[in-house]
């Protein structure tokens, strides 16, 4: 385990994720075959080059699950008893294949549950390519285990 606990969250704390990850077309083809989106401009490479893009873009949804599945080891891996909500999610800039993405999650907010066995934790989420462009961004709150009361969960 190597997620923090309800009461190592600190408000204003911004984790560095160290992972790093290079999407490729064959992540974003698998990523839109198991989800059954046909968007052209995710899978046709002759539609996409008649878009302003020019090339195809990387579903915004794998963005954002990619996103979510680096910060976990430092953030909730072990610690959490459930993802309770992603909101305000904004995609500012395209990804595309061949793209390095690094993510970086603040504290924002912080509260305990009325029983006090467990937290409520709000994180702001920025998703970067390699050229330190915002990519994706979003709040992600989770419900997450107090220390003390991790045994009996």
């Amino acid at each position: 385990m190597t997620g923090l606990y309800y009461e190592e969250f600190e408000i204003g704390r911004t984790i560095e994720h160290e992972r790093r990850r290079t999407v490729s077309e064959s992540d974003n083809q698998r990523f839109c075959d198991m989800t059954m989106n046909q968007q052209p401009l995710h899978l046709d490479a002759e539609f996409a080059g008649d878009t302003q893009f020019g090339e195809r873009l990387v579903n915004g949804i794998y963005t954002m699950a990619l996103a979510v599945g680096i910060s976990i080891p430092e953030t909730t891996d072990g610690t959490i008893v459930a993802n309770l909500s992603y909101d305000e999610v904004e995609h500012p800039k395209p990804v595309f294949h061949g793209d390095t993405i690094r993510v970086q999650s603040t504290v924002t907010d912080k509260r305990e549950t009325s029983d006090g066995e467990r937290g409520i934790v709000t994180m702001a989420v920025e998703v970067f390519n390699q050229d330190d462009e915002l990519v994706c961004s979003f709040e992600r709150t989770v419900l997450s285990l107090k220390r003390e009361h991790a045994e009996n969960a």
